[in-house]
């Protein structure tokens, strides 16, 4: 890896993983949030469900292979979470996941 650029969401899913406080909802419509299966949606409605700090819509073994079993509806949140940023970073930290290598790229 050689920038931030190199960052690859579905071999990481470390801001899926690191806690159960970020998923939650903000700006989305009913409509919207109707569209989430009621198994990932926790019992207080307020964001997804998470099993400890791992949210239930991710699939596969963080740092390897994940994928998020409601990308195309998932909430503002997680459509807002962008590789690199700082949220992403402090993640991939938190799991000791391999940064790029040349820092000066950001």
């Amino acid at each position: 890896m050689n920038s931030l650029s190199d960052l690859d969401c579905q071999t990481c899913g470390a801001c899926c993983s690191f806690s159960s406080d970020w998923p939650r909802f903000s700006t989305e419509s009913d409509a919207a949030l109707d569209l989430l299966p009621p198994r990932f949606v926790a019992a207080d409605e307020t964001g997804m469900r998470c099993d400890g700090s791992r949210c239930a819509a991710l699939s596969g073994r963080v740092g390897v292979e994940t994928s998020c079993l409601v990308y195309d509806i998932r909430p503002v949140v997680c459509r807002e979470c962008i590789p690199g940023d700082a949220a992403c970073l402090m993640a991939r930290d938190a799991f000791g996941l391999t940064l790029p290598s040349d820092r000066s790229a950001f």
